[in-house]
């Protein structure tokens, strides 16, 4: 095939209308204040399955916009909760030193109730699939994720702590996954986010890890391969998808409401959402063929924008 004609991208499947609802109120006892979500979800179609999309520090549930329009016009729906950092709580809160752990009760308070979420949002009752459930994520967002899929967050004494692994979580998508802790840590990591220290062994349902070879981040002495340690360390993290020239905003996947972003490019986003949709309808048993097409389309692209390691 020339050159000029060969696919950079994985090819796009059809896209479905898309209605966005927010906030809906779920309880969360315990936890000071109610816990608020965004939902995305097209407008026709029945039994889809459910993403659930933690944002990274700081930012909301109306960040992320683009990748989780893009899932839902792909029948997906797409829930996005707003956790307690996005509300700079004072670090004298109590809440402070378990705002990560919260974080994971929040995802699973989705879960929970989920017939809250089909009840609240027009027209979606009846429409979603509980046995096919996703979780997704960036930065501390993926690290949020991934204790559900297995990741446990160490301990002081260097020991595991309690598995937060849910069942009905049957695979991952995370991007720019924090790497391991301790001495790989950076002084203001250790101070400020001393649970940035998971253990990856008992990760164990279908996970893809995207990282970018440029993401340098403050968090860590080490360099952008931090951030694949998810993918060396997990049995279950079968896909390392690696972006080329990609800093820590991945292009730009957080979307306009997040200014950090210093590598901007559309091109790298529009990969990682057809790359992260077919790794999911693949995971989920929707379409078996959905990533090995998207791998192939990657690796016969002229100037392939990143590459997919798999194991």
């Amino acid at each position: 095939m020339p050159r000029s004609h060969r696919p950079r991208n994985p090819p796009r499947p059809p896209q479905s209308p898309v209605l966005s609802v927010r906030p809906v109120t779920l309880p969360a006892p315990g936890r000071g204040q109610d816990l608020q979500v965004r939902v995305t979800a097209p407008t026709t179609g029945s039994g889809m399955p459910v993403v659930v999309l933690p944002h990274g520090a700081t930012l909301t549930m109306d960040d992320y916009a683009p990748l989780a329009a893009h899932w839902a016009a792909h029948d997906f729906i797409v829930v996005q909760p707003t956790h307690l950092d996005s509300l700079g709580l004072a670090p004298d809160d109590p809440r402070t030193p378990r705002v990560w752990r919260i974080r994971t009760d929040d995802l699973t308070g989705v879960l929970d109730h989920l017939d809250t979420v089909e009840a609240e949002v027009p027209g979606l009752v009846g429409r979603i699939d509980h046995d096919r459930v996703a979780v997704g994520g960036h930065s501390w967002g993926a690290q949020s994720a991934s204790t559900l899929v297995g990741a446990r967050v160490v301990d002081a004494d260097g020991t595991p702590g309690e598995s937060m692994a849910d069942p009905r979580v049957r695979a991952a998508v995370l991007l720019c996954l924090p790497g391991t802790g301790g001495d790989d840590l950076s002084p203001l990591a250790a101070q400020y986010f001393p649970f940035m220290s998971p253990d990856f062994s008992e990760l164990k349902a279908p996970s893809l890890i995207v990282a970018g070879d440029r993401d340098q981040s403050p968090l860590t002495v080490r360099g952008p391969d931090w951030f694949t340690d998810g993918y060396r360390l997990s049995p279950g993290a079968t896909d390392l998808l690696t972006l080329f020239g990609a800093e820590h905003g991945l292009g730009g996947i957080q979307g306009s409401n997040d200014t950090r972003t210093t590598d901007e490019n559309p091109e790298r986003v529009a990969l990682v959402q057809q790359a992260t949709l077919a790794y999911l309808r693949t995971s989920l048993g929707l379409d078996a063929q959905a990533w090995p097409a998207a791998r192939e389309a990657l690796t016969a692209a002229a100037e392939p924008l990143g590459r997919i390691d798999s194991k």
